[in-house]
């Protein structure tokens, strides 16, 4: 590679992921009372990216491609931490810091289509704890398959009812894969909210199909928690497809899902017709009426894996409390994990834990 921009990239690269990984932590500490000691905590990173950004000038021609994915990563890292300095600053309120955040899966997107090309961005997208296994560093070395990747259908910013595929690029057809189905947040999409589990599918072996909601008809994109469902046979419908290409795990379907998600989760998981082998909802909350309503056949030893914060101020931790207890009783194989530090917020460090559970390990 050209001298001139190795020495380019080597005084770029670091400042943006550590950009992108103190972002990580401010969305996963995020919590109304604290977020002036988070930001504090997450540091100014963006003050060394920003002074390193104009470096992202003139390269030749053959490396315009790594230009362009850096200057987007690098833009998109910048106008985050534009948004929440606002907020620190006294300009704008809470929901202008979940706006700033919006841009942390967009830097994470345009990056990395150089995972094949520079190390040190494949190891961003490896769990911390196994960016030194040698197995999964020569799969991921070796040259990825047609088929595998980041695919996007129907799923552009703003749209609805389509949805982002991650399938790992040492994905072979001879064995058959776990497969996470995550369902975003309310006002989010499927395009964003892949990236919460992007890193721990691609670290250990599992497809992932992130969906957005059809919508109701209203501004909001979220679930259909009430009133007609046209989610329910939408997912369906992706599960077919991606099911009609891959080797998918019949025993290993997961349906996860944040917030509005992992309440939906419950609305068409616990259906008799759900193909869905084990639920995984975080943060989201649930009416007793849905046990009493739910098949008993699909409730028994139905694997149900409950995340929840302790700090949750938008669905207190009680309600997940009593999902817990309502759901056992019913006769559901329930794991409950609380979590002291967690707020209304993705806990990713969890996804381990979830795929291990997944799997029966």
């Amino acid at each position: 590679m050209n001298e001139a921009v190795v020495e380019e990239i080597v005084a770029v690269l670091p400042p943006l992921l550590q950009s992108l990984e103190a972002l990580g932590l401010i969305a996963r500490y995020l919590n109304p009372p604290d977020f002036d000691r988070v930001m504090e905590f997450a540091g100014v990173p963006d003050e060394a990216l920003a002074a390193v950004r104009p470096r992202l000038a003139q390269w030749p021609d053959p490396f315009v491609g790594i230009k362009t994915a850096l200057e987007a990563a690098s833009d998109a890292a910048l106008a985050a931490y534009q948004g929440l300095r606002a907020v620190q600053s006294g300009n704008g309120d809470f929901v202008a810091v979940f706006r700033a955040l919006r841009h942390a899966p967009r830097a994470q997107e345009a990056l990395y289509p150089l995972v094949a090309k520079l190390p040190p961005v494949s190891h961003f997208f490896i769990d911390p704890s196994l960016r030194e296994d040698a197995e999964l560093l020569a799969q991921l070395a070796a040259p990825a398959r047609d088929d595998t990747g980041i695919i996007h259908d129907h799923n552009e910013p703003g749209s609805r009812g389509g949805f982002s595929l991650y399938v790992p690029e040492y994905y072979t057809p001879e064995r058959s894969w776990p497969l996470v189905m995550a369902l975003h947040g309310g006002s989010g999409n499927g395009r964003g909210f892949l990236w919460s589990w992007l890193r721990d599918a691609r670290s250990r072996g599992a497809i992932l199909v992130a969906p957005t909601a059809t919508g109701d008809g209203s501004t909001k994109t979220t679930w259909a928690l009430m009133g007609n469902d046209t989610d329910t046979p939408n997912l369906a419908r992706i599960l077919d497809s991606v099911r009609s290409r891959w080797n998918i795990d019949s025993g290993r379907m997961l349906l996860t899902g944040m917030s509005d998600g992992g309440t939906f989760c419950y609305v068409t998981g616990l259906e008799r017709a759900s193909p869905f082998t084990h639920l995984a909802p975080v943060a989201a909350t649930f009416h007793p009426l849905m046990a009493e309503m739910a098949d008993a056949e699909r409730l028994r030893g139905l694997p149900i894996h409950i995340v929840h914060g302790r700090l949750d101020w938008m669905f207190p931790v009680q309600v997940a409390r009593q999902t817990q207890r309502a759901l056992s009783a019913a006769g559901a194989d329930v794991t409950y994990r609380e979590l002291d530090d967690l707020s209304h917020c993705y806990p990713r460090e969890i996804n381990a834990e979830i795929l291990s559970w997944l799997r029966g390990d």
